[in-house]
């Protein structure tokens, strides 16, 4: 059974790309556009957005891409400080080579590189080093004393003048980077006062998706950002500005509310007047406008709000901090009208942990099945309840045996005679091997494997932390995980 659809992609690449279009021609001929999010892999806008595709964004450049080029901003304090992003498990310029790469294989122009906030960190230096030897352009943009603030110190020539200034040569210049806070606001800035010195018309605008501008402030969708952005401590709020000058209600963020008199006299500046009344005004974000059917987003977001709770709640019992974070996501679910009982996986996952007397799973199929997997003498609970997810949506009679012997028996010496594991249970990557060599010689094995795919948006709920390397695999697969906030046992090192 396919899954609701809430959301019209094609009909949001259209207006979305025309929009952009308008900005260009309204700018003079030359864009900034500063990309907030993933540009691509937006797995939430996909989650809380049922029909929103994680590669929209792409696809709706590419409609673009004879008009575009791509700068790739990274902080300088980052690579200093090997700052990771977690859902992919690699630095931050590990992932502006990997995003480099991905541009150019889709055709993309992707002109150069900026890093910012640049201070001579030696690594910062390595990794230009590193650009330099693969043919990679690399431009310096430094500190700015009381930046955003200092207006006067900003705009001169001590301030954006002292930036290296990007050479580009095509009307809309998307400026992107691997994560948040790597200054692709201040590029955007520093270039528009270049290019206005050098006497070229240009403008600025930043590509959204959240918050929903017209949505109301406490739709699922709209606090769901908040539950995305904890971290960040980012509030939705009326935009006062767009309100005073429209006389229209329309939602923003709290850190682009308080900015924007900022950036607004900054603008004034640099191009005599600014184009914009308030930070609404600056976005292009066409989301709304895509939304095809509000009760399918409603129920989406609000799932997406209780997997938030859970991932704060796990990473905060791994870390043994965060407990704050973990209270704003409690609040977050009360604003929604939700609990963490929302999904029937996580108490099937509770219950099943109950009557089995050991660590156990539950994941929700496509058509609405709940299917359970207990920890075994031969499977932990991750691999139990993937397995059997498997074997439901291939319609495989659930006391089949998909996994021979012979595929079990060596794996599992292995962990035990070899690896140095106490016990023999597989783990979901081990199992899927297994799966896979059955698959040779059983049909029934090889079509749980293709049933992988149908999987993927499902969610899936366990009653102790699982590794962080099923959780992984899980991700991989395009499964929502959760996990109570607890461990299986008391030990100082959870593997």
């Amino acid at each position: 059974m396919a899954q609701p659809i809430g959301f019209d992609n094609d009909k949001y690449i259209e207006l979305q790309t025309a929009r952009i279009r308008e900005r260009i021609e309204k700018a003079g001929g030359k864009l900034y556009l500063e990309f907030g999010g993933k540009l691509f892999d937006d797995y939430h806008a996909s989650r809380v957005l049922p029909g929103f595709e994680p590669d929209t964004k792409l696809r709706m450049l590419q409609s673009l891409a004879d008009d575009a080029e791509i700068i790739l901003a990274i902080c300088a304090n980052d690579i200093e400080h090997s700052k990771m992003r977690g859902d992919l498990g690699i630095t931050y310029d590990e992932d502006l080579l990997r995003l480099m790469d991905v541009f150019q294989d889709l055709g993309f122009l992707v002109s150069s590189v900026v890093i910012t906030q640049y201070r001579n960190q030696p690594a910062a230096d390595s990794f230009r080093s590193r650009l330099d030897a693969l043919g990679i352009r690399s431009y310096l943009h430094y500190p700015i004393e009381n930046y955003p603030y200092d207006i006067d110190a900003i705009v001169s020539d001590e301030g954006y003048g002292r930036n290296e200034f990007i050479e580009t040569s095509r009307p809309l210049v998307v400026v992107t980077a691997p994560g948040p806070g790597s200054g692709k606001m201040a590029t955007c800035l520093s270039q528009l006062y270049h290019e206005h010195k050098r006497g070229v018309a240009a403008g600025y605008s930043k590509f959204e998706t959240f918050p929903v501008w017209n949505l109301p402030l406490d739709h699922p969708v709209n606090i769901a950002y908040e539950a995305a952005t904890l971290d960040l401590s980012d509030v939705n709020a009326i935009d006062p500005f767009h309100l005073e000058a429209y006389g229209e209600t329309t939602v923003n963020y709290n850190r682009d509310i308080e900015i924007f008199p900022v950036l607004k006299a900054m603008m004034e500046r640099i191009m005599g007047e600014s184009p914009y009344l308030s930070p609404t005004d600056m976005g292009v974000n066409m989301a709304g406008l895509a939304i095809c059917d509000d009760e399918v987003c409603r129920t989406a977001a609000k799932n997406e709000i209780v997997r938030r709770y859970f991932q704060t709640a796990t990473e905060a019992r791994r870390l043994g901090t965060g407990s704050e974070l973990v209270s704003k996501a409690e609040m977050l679910m009360k604003k929604a009208a939700v609990d963490a009982n929302l999904s029937p996986a996580h108490q099937a996952a509770l219950a099943k942990e109950a009557e089995s007397d050991g660590p156990a799973g539950a994941m929700m199929l496509p058509d609405g099945r709940v299917v359970t997997g207990k920890t075994s003498t031969l499977l932990g609970a991750a691999s139990s309840v993937l397995i059997n997810a498997l074997k439901a949506q291939a319609g495989i009679d659930d006391e089949t045996y998909i996994i021979s012997d012979e595929a079990l028996e060596p794996i599992c010496r292995l962990r035990t005679e070899q690896l140095g594991h106490k016990n023999p249970r597989l783990h979901p990557r081990e199992m899927l091997i297994a799966l896979s060599t059955s698959s040779l010689s059983s049909p029934e094995a090889a079509r749980a494997i293709q049933a992988a795919g149908e999987l993927r948006g499902c969610d899936v709920y366990f009653s102790i932390i699982i590794p962080t390397d099923d959780e992984q695999l899980f991700r991989n697969l395009g499964i929502n995980v959760c996990c109570e906030p607890k461990y299986e046992q008391h030990r100082f090192y959870q593997g």
